[in-house]
Order: C-alpha cells, then structure tokens, then sequence
C-alpha cells in the first residue's frame, strides 16, 4: 500500500484516515529496519524544519532531530527565548514568515489554536508536536509499539488507559483505539473521564471500524487487555493545592502490581509516553515525597523496573514514526 500524503499537515489524530495511519506505520517499519541495517536512504536532503517548543521536551525534541538528520533535512530549533512568537508578533504573522523560509514546521506548546494558525497561514506542513487536546506523533507510536508486541491482528487487540482521561492523552488514547478498530477503556474517576464531545468522535469512528468502547471508573476493567497506559496525574505549574486533591482522587487507578493481576494475562504489557513518576530520584519526585508524602504516583517503581515495561521501545519508536510523518509528507 502506498499513498500520496505530500503537503498534508499532521494537527489531530483525525487528520489521517485509517488507511492512512496503516500507510505510515508500514513506512516506519520499513525505516526502522533500514536504520538498523544501515540501508538508509535519505529522502529530505536539503529540507529545511523549524522546531518551535513552547513546552520543553526530551523526546519529541530528539525523535524530530534525529529523524530529519537520518533523512538529510536540517533543523531550526526555537525554544520560547528564541522567538518573538506572542511577545512582538502574532502566530499568525509567524506563520507567514516561517513558511517562506521552511519546508515544515513543527509545533509543541499549550494551544490548539496556536498549531492550527500556523498550518492555515504558514502553506508548507505543520505537525502537532503536543498540545493541551491532543498527542498525535505520539500514537503513531503507540500503535507501531503495540503491533509490535502481540501476536493478534490489530483488530483483537486490547488496551486500557487510567488516570485522568481529559488530557492530550487520554484523548488521543481514546480517539485511537475507536480509529483502529481496537478494544480501548478508559479508566478514569467520573469527573476526569473524557469530554462528551471527544466521546462522540470516538463513538462515530467506531461505528465505522467496529472498535469497541469502554468508559468507566472501575479498574476491575483492566480484565484481559494487552496493554496498560498511563500518564502523569499533575501538569507541572499547577498549584499544590490541585496536586494534593489530584493525588487523592487518582490513586486507586495507579498502576501497581495488583492492579496488573486485575488484567489477568501474564503476557500483559506497560506503555508510558514519559517522563514517569515512580520513585524519587528526580527533583520532582522528591518533592512530591516531602510535601505529599507519596513515593510513587501513576506508576510504582516494581511495575516500572520489570520486564513488562516497554515504555523505552515506545520512546524509540517516536524517531521511527515521526520520521514516516516527514518522508511521507516532505518526500520527493
């Protein structure tokens, strides 16, 4: 299968078709063995990419460099100091300029608004590196890791998702599964279940696909999937006050060693799109432990360290995807 993508922005997991997303997860697999047996050809030699990052990031950062330094393409990074973005110039006005200087341009920070602007005025490719609403790179990768790691066909498989469902993730977590034709539930408290709105997106998709549904507050739930995400239970910059109400409300859906045992499926397997909180090794973590007196958050640190983990194989598989993301829509 091969389709024409060229041009095409990536701003919402909707953006592409499900023959689209098989498309792209085909080339990244087929790039990912090529790196690995150095047959790489470059595909974006002398195509020029801006990273603007109003979030700081260890992964999307890297899996964009080195993809675009793989495929011969050259990088404009810009951090918030970097750029007059907000400060003395519009996104809009932006967009314009960056557009007559790149090829594509690349967006991570709070607004959705923000990466939609720039790929309606800038006229080359805009990919949504992360925003409040949506995660889109990421389920690329999420999707190549899970196909990866079991033997049913796509349509068999079975993933769960706890914490707090509103965010990028469990939106696009939720949006995913319904995409692919896939057994997804979330799990999440009745408040932080996801909004009604995304649940219809979800539910129309699934009538297409025949993916099946499951939104509840109970972690029983978990019984027989093939996967369990999770992510982070507070954004950094809320208040302590938002921490120590969300720490109590989240902790019966931290993902621990009992809750594994609810899956009931000894080849079960633990996804996080990181960075995790499960010990306290970090500044964060540590202080977490001194003011809240917890240790762990979304995850404990036995699940973390075991070799159920394959959050490390889903953080590699970002280079990978991202980079189908790129030869696809910037290719010759």
């Amino acid at each position: 299968m091969a389709l024409n993508l060229r041009g095409r922005s990536y701003l919402n997991i909707a953006d592409f078709s499900q023959r689209e997303m098989l498309y792209l997860l085909d080339l990244a697999r087929d790039l990912k063995r090529a790196k690995y047996s150095r047959s790489e050809k470059k595909a974006l030699n002398d195509k020029n990419i801006c990273l603007i990052f109003e979030k700081t990031s260890t992964r999307t950062r890297c899996a964009f460099e080195v993809a675009a330094h793989d495929q011969g393409a050259h990088i404009t990074y810009l951090d918030p100091s970097g750029s007059q973005i907000g400060h003395k110039e519009s996104m809009k006005d932006t967009a314009r300029v960056l557009g007559r200087m790149f090829d594509a341009i690349e967006f991570r920070g709070s607004g959705q608004d923000m990466v939609q602007q720039l790929s309606d005025y800038s006229g080359v490719p805009v990919y949504n590196g992360l925003t409040d609403d949506w995660h889109p790179t990421q389920m690329l990768a999420d999707m190549l890791t899970m196909v990866e790691n079991s033997d049913k066909p796509r349509s068999q498989i079975a993933y769960a998702y706890l914490g707090d469902a509103r965010n990028n993730m469990g939106n696009s977590l939720l949006l995913l599964g319904a995409m692919m034709g896939m057994d997804v539930r979330m799990i999440a408290p009745k408040d932080n279940q996801n909004e009604p709105e995304i649940i219809k997106m979800a539910e129309e998709w699934a009538e297409q696909t025949g993916a099946r549904i499951t939104i509840t507050d109970d972690v029983n739930a978990v019984e027989g999937v093939d996967f369990i995400h999770t992510d982070v239970w507070v954004s950094m910059g809320e208040p302590a006050e938002v921490w120590e109400e969300r720490i109590k409300l989240l902790k019966p859906y931290q993902v621990n060693m009992d809750l594994i045992k609810k899956a009931k499926n000894k080849q079960v397997k633990f996804m996080h799109c990181l960075p995790a909180f499960h010990n306290t090794e970090t500044k964060v973590g540590a202080s977490i432990a001194e003011k809240f007196g917890i240790t762990e958050l979304e995850v404990t640190e036995e699940v973390f360290e075991s070799p159920m983990n394959i959050a490390f194989e889903q953080a590699e598989n970002r280079m990978h995807t991202i980079k189908a993301i790129l030869v696809a829509t910037l290719g010759a």
